[in-house]
């Protein structure tokens, strides 16, 4: 959960989901769409399914047991080469280097590392240095001192420079240069896409389909994505459902890593539906029940704006 996300937002998600799942065998049961339903919120939801994935495979190939090898470990779905070390680092005393952002931040400062560090040449050469820093003895202590330097004083914005512990080693520091190191990403244009989603109400209740798992919200419930043709023939054709009327809602502008997402919904009020609309991955839920459900944040926030009006008016 700490991958992309930061450790105030990922508290609550944490407890929910070990309440759920106390042990590897309960999580490697669970159904997807239960777990994803949790993750909810957390974005990336890629990491959700990987998670399940890897539970599974530790329960039904080795017993149970976690590997204690980092290698072995980072041949995991979702589990990479630092997360790698980090397990086997605090769960088996294991001698392995990490490098998360922030220690990636640490160094770079540290030792004056130019560029940005996502860059290939640059992580590999972060890596290295970590490596080298490895004590013969106490990693765990280390390890974990290493990455609280960097959440708590040497932050990415105003470190606090003066209690740092290695100051005096810092060539940022020395230098002037804390607020230029490690270099930030390059910039590029930020794409923009956009779709449209069918709301489609009917009787108190919402038609939400499972997106692929492979893609965007991969396996979470969203709306169905409207194309060029128009809503009304969109509906008889795929969804066997003859439409009363229709109105466009405010837009919802999502951020991504790599782009930005506009929403256009289209407010949809049925007046007749087949058993067609429930074929393929589609159901309709009410909206209560469809805002508890594994779906996206964009989805979740338009449910909740669609309970007041829902329940005002006739379906």
């Amino acid at each position: 959960m700490l991958q992309q996300t930061q450790v105030t937002a990922v508290i609550p998600y944490f407890e929910r989901f070990i309440e759920r799942f106390p042990s590897m065998a309960a999580l490697a049961a669970a159904a997807e769409d239960e777990v994803l339903k949790l993750w909810s919120g957390l974005g990336y939801y890629a990491r959700g399914r990987n998670l399940l994935r890897a539970a599974q495979i530790i329960v039904t190939e080795r017993g149970g047991r976690l590997p204690r090898d980092p290698a072995a470990l980072a041949s995991l779905p979702g589990v990479g080469r630092s997360t790698a070390a980090a397990i086997a680092v605090f769960s088996f005393g294991a001698r392995a280097a990490i490098l998360d952002g922030n220690v990636k931040r640490v160094l770079a400062r540290c030792f004056g590392i130019e560029g940005f560090p996502g860059a290939s040449a640059v992580e590999r050469r972060l890596w290295s240095l970590a490596e080298a820093l490895l004590p013969a003895r106490g990693v765990e202590r280390y390890t974990q001192g290493l990455m609280d330097l960097g959440a708590t004083i040497c932050t990415r914005n105003r470190p606090q420079c003066e209690r740092c512990p290695v100051a005096e080693l810092c060539v940022a520091r020395r230098t002037g240069r804390v607020d230029e190191l490690p270099e930030a990403r390059p910039r590029k244009a930020v794409p923009r896409r956009r779709a449209t989603w069918i709301v489609l109400r009917h009787r108190g209740q919402v038609l939400l389909e499972r997106r692929p798992s492979a893609g965007l919200w991969g396996g979470l419930w969203a709306f169905p994505e409207l194309g060029r043709e128009a809503a009304a023939e969109y509906c008889r054709r795929e969804l066997g459902c003859t439409l009363a009327g229709e109105r466009r809602l405010a837009p919802i502008e999502h951020g991504f890593t790599h782009f930005k997402l506009t929403i256009s919904p289209l407010l949809c009020d049925v007046a007749r539906s087949t058993p067609r609309a429930e074929q393929s991955g589609r159901i309709w839920l009410s909206i209560e029940d469809a805002a508890q459900a594994a779906v996206p944040t964009p989805v979740r926030k338009l449910l909740r704006n669609l309970v007041v009006p829902a329940k005002a008016g006739t379906q």
